[in-house]
């Protein structure tokens, strides 16, 4: 369903001219660190692990960084959603919507991995070994939103052992191919997050955990008793992560957040860019 007419006419007298569009090669804002600087990360050639309790702050990091996919000219969305609400403001403009079902997210998954061994293939015959913004092709953000209904919670054994391994082999060899995983979880355990998982992400954000091991289980071990543990996140303070680079120490920010109302404009300027690039 498109935006209604309502919101596609204020959508358009502020819409940017085509030359202004945002890019999934630009630097994504993620929100403000605790002096106040903006917080911005670059996410192409890498992925995202996201964790916390209910209510920290992950869906408003996910949003942020939807929001910027959305309005990129050279990126399609893949959204994943357990709980279908979380993500579902921005199904009008998502090219692929999963919801709350466990045989089309393998499905649509099985689709993704078969497209980055195209893309693979392509880059082997030319004799490269990533593609740039110049090659035209459109990056695919995968957002999972929650990690753990597909792994532990619905389907068979089987089934969430087979979406377990389609996620790891995408977040394995995906970067490269333009392909960037964004998964998140209000259940960090071991059992959803194993460490041979975790450490393929590149970025990893710890919002609020009831735990210092929960904590480590997204940032890695040992980073709560060098002081740097998400449980030390005030439960008032939403919003409130610790963010881990690659080769990095976690820094703590908050994270932009978007209302209902923002989120739905954001949707109408995206599906018009949209709308022109395919006519």
């Amino acid at each position: 369903m498109m935006p209604n007419r309502r919101t596609r006419r204020r959508a358009r007298r502020h819409h940017p001219i085509p030359g202004e569009c945002l890019s999934i090669y630009d630097p994504v804002h993620f929100g403000t660190d605790e002096y106040g600087l903006p917080v911005s990360v670059t996410l192409i050639y890498r992925n995202l692990l996201c964790g916390g309790e209910p209510g920290s702050g992950k869906s408003s990091l996910l949003n942020t960084i939807i929001a910027h996919a959305a309005l990129s000219s050279d990126c399609r969305l893949w959204l994943f959603d357990g709980k279908l609400v979380e993500l579902g403001l921005w199904r009008q403009v998502a090219d692929v919507f999963v919801g709350n079902d466990i045989t089309e997210a393998i499905a649509r998954l099985r689709a993704l991995q078969a497209e980055m061994d195209v893309r693979y293939r392509q880059l082997g015959a030319a004799n490269r070994r990533k593609i740039v913004r110049s090659d035209g092709l459109d990056v695919i953000v995968c957002v999972i939103d929650e990690l753990a209904y597909f792994s532990v919670t619905v389907g068979t054994n089987a089934e969430q052992d087979e979406f377990d391994r389609l996620v790891r082999d995408l977040v394995a060899r995906g970067r490269a191919a333009g392909i960037i995983v964004i998964a998140a979880t209000q259940r960090p355990s071991a059992d959803i997050i194993p460490t041979s998982l975790r450490d393929l992400f590149g970025y990893r954000v710890a919002f609020r955990c009831t735990t210092d091991s929960s904590s480590d289980i997204i940032l890695s071990v040992g980073w709560a008793k060098e002081g740097h543990s998400a449980k030390s996140v005030a439960p008032e303070d939403l919003g409130i992560g610790l963010l881990l680079a690659e080769g990095g120490i976690p820094r703590k920010f908050k994270a932009a957040f978007l209302t209902d109302e923002q989120i739905r404009v954001i949707v109408a300027h995206a599906w018009i860019m949209r709308d022109r690039k395919s006519s």
